[in-house]
């Protein structure tokens, strides 16, 4: 009886520091998770290397991101009402069943017989088609995904259930564009969009092996009223809409991911299998970034955190794109993962403790609307950029704006810069 009170009175182990790993739905979540985002970035990552290959402009990179952006801001508040009305399994079991449809319908168009009845201008707009209703999915599939995280995973463990969901995350982003790397270099474009198609339908099995949950908010409010309580809540919470803004221009100006292609073609000269490793690399550093976080939670001072590590994101970024050597590049893409692993598990932890249960997936698609509106309009601005001021040039300007960014947001977003996790935990 003294052994077993003595050890639970100094409880340790992996389990006890992360207590999220234990619950059976959360591992089935994180499992879902993980596939999904590892089977659209390695789509993402074969699609613009096959639309920069066919055409050989740096525009059409910047189009695929547009394709995405439109749906993904037009669609998302909207998505957002509907998410928190409906059972969250469901949804994310129908945005899973559209997205093996379309990567289906991608398939075919790669295969070598499509070639012969389409033109490459054809080609390239359906696959434009395909990336934007890819984006009509994601702005139900992201508030769908993070109401259902807020169901199985108990409050008291949200930081730590957050960093594994970003570890997850950043798994996927790593190994998709490898694996991607991989198949282009070893069976081609067709054999890797095959395989997406494999991969989201075992997906199937851990998505419907979590129960169905309960719809917490059962008041059917007028569309545009329930749309506007979700944005008046995200501009009422300072440190939220501090932490989103930051997130969205760092990454609108910082993000380099769609010049990748050009890069590996035309500054450093490597084959596809670099390309991969290139793409691959700030999953790299995040996935590094992460396991390291799961033995040394974040703790004191994250808003400070935040700051410095976006500071270090740009300062990445402006390296990478003087760089002409493969290996500094690859050195600089980890180190801006790394920053960006610990600013996104803050930001994940700061709206999951702020947002109310019956909010959650009216305040994940505004979440949404800004991170997409950075990620795939980033991409579009860097083609834009590049097209008219040079690959370098454009990544060293973004990176530099990058950095006036987070100059103006320290000064002007106190809540954000003096945030504590603890702090909101006390209040609540």
């Amino acid at each position: 009886m003294d052994k077993e009170n003595s050890s639970q009175s100094t409880p340790s182990g992996f389990f006890y520091k992360n207590p999220s790993l234990k619950i059976r739905e959360f591992q089935s979540f994180l499992t879902a998770r993980l596939g999904v985002i590892f089977a659209l970035n390695m789509q993402s990552t074969i699609l613009y290397y096959w639309v920069y290959h066919i055409t050989n402009s740096k525009l059409s990179l910047g189009y695929v991101g547009l394709s995405e952006v439109i749906p993904a801001i037009g669609c998302s508040l909207f998505a957002g009402h509907f998410v928190d009305l409906s059972e969250k399994r469901k949804m994310v079991v129908l945005c899973l069943t559209g997205y093996a449809l379309i990567a289906i319908c991608l398939f075919v168009i790669a295969m070598p017989v499509s070639s012969q009845y389409l033109s490459v201008t054809a080609m390239v707009s359906l696959i434009y088609l395909f990336v934007f209703l890819g984006g009509v999915l994601r702005s139900f599939f992201s508030p769908s995904m993070f109401s259902l995280f807020g169901l199985v995973v108990p409050r008291e463990h949200y930081a730590n259930a957050t960093s594994w969901s970003s570890m997850s995350w950043q798994l996927g982003s790593v190994l998709g564009p490898l694996v991607a790397g991989v198949f282009i270099a070893w069976k081609g474009i067709t054999a890797g969009l095959f395989a997406v198609i494999v991969l989201e339908l075992l997906l199937f099995f851990p998505v419907l092996s979590i129960t169905v949950k309960p719809i917490l908010n059962k008041v059917k409010e007028p569309v545009l009223q329930s749309v506007a309580e979700g944005l008046r809540f995200v501009m009422r919470t300072p440190t939220l809409l501090a932490a989103q803004c930051l997130d969205m221009f760092s990454v609108l100006f910082g993000g380099a991911v769609a010049l990748l292609p050009v890069y590996q073609k035309e500054i450093l000269h490597v084959n596809e299998m670099g390309f991969g490793i290139l793409r691959a690399s700030p999953g790299i550093g995040a996935l590094l970034t992460l396991g390291l976080l799961a033995f040394l939670p974040l703790k004191n001072k994250p808003g400070r955190k935040l700051f410095l590590c976006v500071t270090g994101f740009a300062l990445s970024i402006i390296i990478f794109g003087i760089s002409t050597n493969f290996y500094l590049s690859v050195v600089m893409l980890i180190l801006s993962g790394m920053f960006d692993a610990v600013s996104v598990v803050i930001r994940s932890t700061i709206l999951q403790l702020v947002t109310p249960d019956d909010m959650r997936g009216r305040v994940s698609a505004v979440n949404t609307m800004f991170v997409s509106s950075s990620n795939e309009f980033g991409d579009f601005e860097s083609g834009v950029m590049a097209h008219w001021l040079g690959t370098v040039r454009a990544v060293v300007v973004g990176g530099c704006l990058t950095m006036g960014v987070i100059a103006i947001t320290f000064f002007k977003a106190p809540q954000l810069r003096e945030f504590s996790f603890e702090d909101k935990k006390k209040e609540e």
